[in-house]
């Protein structure tokens, strides 16, 4: 099969920083630093945050605001008030900059942009979703823009110097049918969950918990468990979640940086599907990882406007492990997903809910030399005329990963058709070269025309697209 290379690339850019709360977490050190603030006089002061304000202010937007938001996490320690422009310098002395791509751009996701308007005949635009790694390894989601040509050459839109993270949705809201249903998944229901949420109506705010939680008392031989209770609710709480931001914004400016603590060390390979519900309604759907530098939690995160994301997570006993992918659509009344329970096998499991996953079907064991490692899927299944197109990736002697590929049945696709005996697409040359050396590996491509549109991460470093004939790809795949 002939690749085709469109040209495109992506690469780490070092100038594309956010400003990150920068607070020491002995509290005694943070009030020794306000203190040393203080002793400013209102003159000092001002002098002093004009210098950062010169500094910094044309590397971000609203670094004022910023500044102040950080203020507020650090105001408890002072005694009295004291003006705006000190209030915005401790700020400044608790922010640091973060530059969220410095390590890698890589692990690419490819989907149709839901906005077509103004595009010429056969051209396509799409929104591309990148996974940004700097310092520490954590991870974030960034975005891209582009059109796919008739003539199936790429173009990037132009990319925003700046980066913005959301804005929190300050009062999340739950269904409390789930969060009990999560609460049993985790081992947490007890007495002391039972009477909190047999308090809520069913659907609670988060304020509504804590005022639950807070009312909740118990017998004092229980106090461990309880408080251990208390704990996970609200991880679970802030686990679900929502943020926003202001529609003005570049796409390419937009950043979802970790914001619970349970992907407090990344967000990993996120997964875009375009999903088409029955009714017609479109609504863009992710799986990703979430790492807090222990454990690993497959989350699930909905836009129909890459402007505002909401973050659940996921439940069910086959909610484990990397690499799930939902199907485009359901399949005979079903939602469907691609799932790696072992970390070896792909699996595909069936459920009448989105929000919760059981029963996985073994789908596909390593079957070639270049996959006898493990194998896992490499984006949402593509429906084509002849079945669901997967691409997967293979992982190989010394660790090498390709991607291949693999044909389900486009009425059962428990049936796996066929499967490309050789990679489709194997490190070579610089692509071998990287932060994790001899990886290629993809989240989603897309198909447009009679070409398959594939993006692909390089040696977790950098990324690329190349364009493959459809009709060549799925004839090598029926020789198998």
């Amino acid at each position: 099969m002939k690749i085709h290379p469109t040209g495109v690339s992506f690469h780490p850019n070092n100038a594309r920083v956010l400003i990150r709360p920068f607070i020491p977490a002995d509290p005694v050190k943070v009030a020794n630093t306000i203190a040393r603030i203080l002793t400013l006089s209102e003159a000092a002061c001002e002098e002093e945050l004009g210098k950062a304000i010169a500094d910094f202010s044309n590397r971000h937007l609203e670094v004022h605001a910023i500044w102040m938001r950080h203020y507020e996490k650090v105001a408890h320690h002072l005694g009295e008030p004291v003006s705006e422009r000190r209030r915005l310098l401790i700020g400044a002395y608790f922010s640091g900059e973060y530059a969220l791509e410095s390590a890698a751009l890589f692990n690419p996701s490819m989907v149709p942009h839901p906005d077509q308007s103004g595009t010429a005949p056969g051209e396509m635009r799409f929104i591309m979703s990148l996974r940004a790694t700097g310092e520490g390894h954590i991870s974030s989601i960034e975005f891209r823009t582009g059109v796919i040509h008739a003539d199936h050459t790429v173009s990037i839109d132009e990319i925003s110097p700046f980066v913005t993270v959301p804005e929190l949705v300050p009062d999340q809201t739950y269904i409390k049918g789930i969060f009990i249903h999560k609460l049993a998944e985790m081992g947490l229901d007890n007495e002391f969950s039972q009477s909190v949420m047999a308090q809520l109506k069913p659907s609670f705010s988060l304020r509504e918990l804590n005022d639950a939680i807070e009312r909740t008392t118990c017998p004092e031989e229980l106090e461990q468990e309880v408080l251990r209770t208390m704990d996970r609710v609200r991880w679970l709480a802030e686990s679900n979640y929502q943020v926003h931001f202001r529609r003005a914004l570049p796409i390419s400016e937009r950043i979802i940086f970790p914001v619970s603590s349970n992907e407090s060390n990344g967000i990993e390979d996120a997964r875009f599907v375009r999903f088409v519900h029955d009714d017609g309604e479109v609504v863009y759907y992710a799986t990703y990882t979430a790492y807090n530098g222990h454990t690993i939690l497959p989350q699930f995160l909905q836009t129909t406007d890459f402007q505002r994301f909401d973050v659940v997570t996921l439940n069910g006993r086959s909610v484990q492990n990397k690499g799930m992918a939902l199907f485009p659509r359901r399949v005979n009344g079903c939602f469907a997903m691609i799932s790696r329970q072992d970390d070896e096998n792909i699996f595909l499991m069936f459920s009448e809910n989105l929000h919760f996953w059981d029963e996985p079907i073994l789908l596909q064991q390593p079957i070639e030399p270049w996959e006898f490692m493990k194998i896992g899927n490499c984006g949402s299944p593509i429906e084509t005329e002849e079945g669901w197109l997967l691409l997967t990736h293979g992982v190989g002697p010394m660790r090498k990963y390709c991607i291949g590929a693999i044909l389900l049945d486009l009425d059962d696709p428990s049936k796996v058709i066929g499967h490309l005996k050789e990679p489709l697409i194997a490190p070579e040359g610089n692509e071998r070269e990287g932060y994790v050396p001899n990886v290629v590996y993809s989240c989603g491509a897309m198909v447009h025309g009679k070409r398959l549109i594939l993006p692909y991460g390089m040696s977790d470093s950098a990324s690329t697209i190349v364009t493959i004939d459809l009709a060549d790809l799925l004839e090598n795949i029926r020789k198998v």
